[in-house]
């Protein structure tokens, strides 16, 4: 991601898409789902079955000035395509053909011991989370739930974002800062920041991701961080 680092500075501001909120059961928090596209192929009655690179919902200048237009279309259509084209030909004519990504991602974790194609799945996975849970002038408090359960596990928002900043700041080389849930019984706290290098993903570790914000080596990030119920993630790397 060597392109990407030559943003020296980058501002982001991180949002909570309303699809996400915590309202009802905290056990409801959806994943993202990566679109498959079925083809017959020509001559013969063989399907297959492959992941597709989903197209960014808003222009690729749209996070301007946060991400530039140049950058966007480096991490999406350059890494983000190859994660996608790559899984594709690692799973075609194995188990692991026809089960979702997020199975993909658990089954080839291995319990740490890190099968062929888990870095493209899980980086596949990250990535769609990371541009869906963007949106051009997002930003805010949240309300509802969400705030709730911040006060109650961090303190206070500005608790939060000091200490999501601050994860995000020292996570060594490239990798991932997220906001996760994580059910627990007879524990207090449930929302949880995690850092992950590299691909992995806080899937691996029963947790529900809520939030991610993508870091990538010799560069230098400015945060703003804001999370608002009602809106998505304005963020960038």
């Amino acid at each position: 991601m060597a392109a990407a680092a030559s943003m020296a500075t980058t501002s982001l501001t991180l949002s909570l898409l309303p699809s996400q909120g915590l309202r009802g059961s905290t056990r409801s928090l959806p994943v993202t789902k990566t679109q498959r596209g079925v083809s017959t192929k020509a001559g013969s009655n063989l399907i297959t079955a492959k992941f597709d690179l989903k197209s960014p919902p808003y222009p690729m200048n749209a996070l301007e000035p946060h991400m530039s237009q140049n950058t966007f279309e480096y991490h999406w259509g350059k890494h983000h395509r190859a994660y996608v084209d790559n899984l594709n030909k690692q799973i075609v004519g194995t188990e692991l053909e026809g089960k979702s990504l997020e199975e993909i991602i658990l089954v080839t974790y291995n319990n740490g011991d890190l099968l062929p194609a888990f870095n493209n799945a899980a980086q596949a996975w990250n990535h769609e989370f990371f541009w869906e849970s963007m949106k051009p002038g997002g930003g805010g408090k949240p309300s509802g739930d969400l705030l709730n359960l911040i006060e109650r596990d961090f303190g206070s928002f500005e608790k939060f974002a000091e200490e999501f900043k601050s994860a995000a700041a020292t996570q060594f080389g490239s990798g991932w800062a997220w906001l996760a849930y994580k059910a627990t019984s007879g524990k207090d706290k449930e929302l949880e920041i995690v850092k992950s290098q590299n691909a992995v993903n806080p899937l691996v570790w029963d947790y529900l991701n809520i939030v991610n914000l993508l870091l990538f080596a010799e560069s230098t990030t400015r945060l703003h961080i804001n999370i608002h119920g009602e809106t998505c993630v304005l963020g960038s790397s």
